[in-house]
């Protein structure tokens, strides 16, 4: 795809997914919409979209799960494709939210079920900027066994000392394991506490970061530790995992060096394009 034509296609994009809500914008339910935040720059909304293809094409995600950044303009507010197979959003597919979950103007499309995640995680943690939620396979035994899920090595470090796991069945019994309200949100939330990981028994993970790129890197590296470990485990004996010292001092140097993998995947998914 030539340059300029790129460029046409991102201001179109752009025009369609930060327009602000009409007047007299409703929810499903009738009520008034919430107010938008602003508008945001078409480079942010193109990396959300990329977001969402990178982890496709890293298997984190496939035809479900979801990728959503804090609003820049307004922390009480986020962005998140409409609900859609991750692999073909596009930056005209990007909805704003507040922290109810409402979407500022929808406009007809269908919003994730499970965007409830986001929101309450993003009322308890101010200092996340991304949220991250996923089904990867090589994750979710961690979920259901006994064993928790540890760090492996120096890239993965942000999983010490061990990664909690919500169980829905303590909040709501019997469920259909997906988390569609905001009582299960906030209980999600509350099971991740401080930490960058939480697993989800037998459903998936849910991963966050103070930046898109860091959260992206994050999700995909624990699904890597995840196969690491279930490798370990299979070899047999004793598995040495990283200290937290030895996490913390590696945790320093990834915050450093992690845009290099964004450069690389996004630059490949990019290239997919032209």
């Amino acid at each position: 795809m030539k340059k300029p034509v790129l460029r046409a296609l991102i201001a179109g994009w752009f025009a369609l997914g930060s327009v602000a809500a009409p007047a007299g914008a409703q929810t499903a339910g009738g009520t008034p919409g919430p107010a938008s935040a602003g508008p945001v720059e078409p480079a942010l909304l193109e990396d959300l979209a990329i977001a969402n293809r990178v982890l496709a094409s890293h298997g984190v995600l496939d035809a479900f799960g979801h990728v959503s950044i804090r609003h820049p303009g307004n922390p009480e507010r986020f962005l998140m494709s409409r609900s859609l197979a991750p692999a073909l959003v596009t930056p005209a597919d990007i909805l704003e939210y507040d922290l109810g979950g409402n979407a500022v103007d929808a406009r007809g499309r269908a919003s994730f079920l499970e965007r409830f995640i986001h929101a309450e995680i993003y009322k308890a943690r101010p200092d996340v900027k991304a949220v991250i939620h996923s089904h990867s396979p090589p994750v979710i035994p961690f979920g259901t066994t006994q064993v928790p899920m540890q760090p492996m090595c120096h890239i993965p470090a942000f999983l010490s000392p061990k990664v909690p796991v919500f169980e829905i069945r303590k909040v709501a019994g019997m469920t259909d394991m997906l988390v569609s309200n905001a009582e299960l949100g906030k209980a999600l939330a509350e099971a991740l506490g401080t930490g960058s990981v939480v697993l989800m028994r037998g459903h998936g993970m849910a991963v966050v970061g103070p930046a898109l790129p860091l959260t992206v890197f994050r999700a995909i590296y624990t699904e890597v530790n995840a196969r690491l470990q279930t490798q370990a485990i299979e070899i047999g004996g004793p598995i040495t995992f990283l200290t937290p010292e030895e996490s913390e001092k590696a945790n320093k140097v990834i915050d450093q060096v992690h845009l290099r993998a964004w450069e690389l995947w996004k630059r490949e998914e990019m290239a997919k394009s032209k």
